[in-house]
C-alpha cells in the first residue's frame, strides 16, 4: 500500500514546473509505481495560456478548483469546466487551457507518465518507458 500526501511531494522531484511558467503539477503516482496509469495534481495559473496536444496519453482531467476555458483546437468548440467538471482527451486531441482564475486539478494518464516528461514545441508529451530492473 501507498500513502502520499501533496505537502511531502512538494521540493522533490515529483513537483514539476513548467519551462514556461504557467503551470506546475505533483505527481502523485508514477510508472515506476507499474499500477498502469499516473495520477497528478496540477495548477494553471491565471491568465495563462496552455496548448497541449497528448499524442501518446489519454488523460482525463477532474477540476476540484479554479474555472478555464478549453478549446478543442481540432473543431474550435470551447467548454467552460468549473469545480466538478471532468473532461476525458480519448482522441488525442490538441487542446489549450485559459485559466480565468489559478485553476487546480486532479489528472490521469495511459499510458502512465515517468515524471520526466516536458511539453515540447507541440505540447505534446514523449512516450517514455521506466528502465527495466536488473
Amino acid at each position: 500500500m501507498i500513502v502520499r500526501s501533496l505537502k511531502e511531494l512538494e521540493g522533490t522531484d515529483r513537483h514539476v514546473k513548467a519551462a514556461t511558467g504557467t503551470w506546475e503539477s505533483k505527481r502523485i503516482v508514477l510508472a515506476r509505481e507499474k499500477v498502469g496509469f499516473s495520477l497528478h495534481e496540477t495548477v494553471l495559473y491565471a491568465g495563462t495560456e496552455t496548448s497541449m496536444w497528448y499524442a501518446n496519453h489519454i488523460e482525463a482531467v477532474l477540476c476540484v478548483e479554479g474555472e478555464a476555458e478549453l478549446t478543442d483546437e481540432e473543431t474550435g468548440e470551447k467548454h467552460w469546466i468549473a469545480p466538478g467538471t471532468m473532461y476525458l482527451l480519448n482522441g488525442h486531441e490538441r487542446h489549450t487551457l485559459r485559466p480565468k482564475t489559478d485553476f487546480r486539478c486532479v489528472c490521469v494518464f495511459n499510458p502512465p507518465v515517468t515524471g520526466r516528461e516536458d511539453h515540447d514545441e507541440n505540447g505534446v508529451y514523449p512516450l517514455l518507458t521506466e528502465p527495466e530492473e536488473v
